[in-house]
């Protein structure tokens, strides 16, 4: 909470189609170190920056926030805390790709390799001639294959739990059609999912909890696109993108499974017919090292006015 009206500083991109909002100025103090500990002091400290710039009336559920922070590794051209309508994320790809190109629009960076500081891990981003930005994300993996739902209204809805920097639950059979026409079924079944993943103590390792649900079918022209999806995200919002993470997660499930070898492409389209572009660049003990690249473009910046006389100044939903 604050106590007098705050300037806070921001920088709008979308990814594909999925939006993220940089937060530029200090007005939070979080001091130096790891983005670990960083993101622990801003879920402590910052909520009420956190709820003020992505909620109603100043911003909307699926947007997704990024806190410009100082990497204390030297190889980093700059750290990044990730945080969306329900709290800090773990990783990110989107909001890296959104990041990079707003590092470029302040004139911080040019075509290139940059290395961000994560949460996750350091990850790689190569900002390309095109304007596209190819992220190398952290080693992924399945942890567990054919896992079988009891969904009210579907049918042997199976899938897999996989790590990409946030964890998923992939469906590959019995999930409804994917299509932007079909956003309000597929947000129920994934709801639904969540819920019957909890309930039955489906976790991640070391029971982390899993927050994404992925949904495929297939694309609706195989040279554009392998297959489609539709990703459900913590705090009941869809991605508007393909996902980054949850396309690295695919790639470690087809990888798992012999249907992709290192070096083979995989263009994944999201819900709105956008593509990534995925690769597995390497193996990494029973881990895939993937790569994701996608295009991204600035389309704001604006100086955000947080007054507490205004009944409305931390947003609402």
């Amino acid at each position: 909470m604050i106590d007098s009206s705050e300037k806070v500083q921001v920088i709008d991109s979308h990814t594909a189609g999925e939006p993220t909002r940089v937060v530029l100025d200090g007005t939070l103090k979080l001091g130096s170190g790891t983005m670990v500990e960083l993101r622990d002091r801003f879920q402590e400290n910052g909520d009420w920056l956190r709820s003020s710039l992505l909620s109603e009336p100043r911003g909307f559920e699926a947007m997704v926030g990024a806190l410009l922070c100082e990497s204390l590794d030297s190889r980093c051209e700059a750290g990044v805390v990730f945080f969306n309508n329900a709290g800090v994320l773990k990783g990110c790809l989107h909001g890296t790709m959104g990041l990079i190109k707003t590092l470029e629009f302040m004139g911080r960076i040019s075509f290139g390799e940059h290395f961000i500081e994560t949460p996750v891990g350091v990850i790689k981003a190569d900002l390309r001639s095109d304007g596209s930005v190819q992220v190398t994300n952290v080693p992924s993996y399945r942890y567990l294959s054919n896992v079988e739902l009891n969904i009210e209204g579907y049918d042997n809805v199976i899938g897999d739990v996989a790590w990409g920097g946030n964890w998923f639950f992939l469906v590959e059979s019995g999930g409804p059609e994917i299509s932007h026409l079909n956003i309000g079924e597929l947000s129920s079944f994934s709801v639904a999912v969540m819920n019957e993943l909890e309930s039955s103590s489906i976790t991640g390792k070391d029971g982390t909890k899993i927050d994404h649900v992925e949904i495929f079918g297939p694309s609706e022209d195989p040279i554009i696109a392998d297959s489609k999806n539709f990703v459900m995200c913590p705090g009941g919002e869809y991605d508007r993108s393909p996902c980054g993470t949850g396309t690295s997660a695919k790639l470690a499930c087809l990888y798992d499974s012999g249907k992709l070898k290192v070096g083979q492409k995989w263009k994944q389209a999201g819900v709105l017919g956008t593509v990534f572009e995925g690769e597995i660049i390497q193996e990494d003990r029973g881990n895939i090292v993937p790569l994701v690249s996608g295009q991204a473009w600035v389309n704001g910046k604006y100086e955000l006015i947080v007054d507490p006389s205004d009944p409305f100044c931390y947003g609402f939903k």
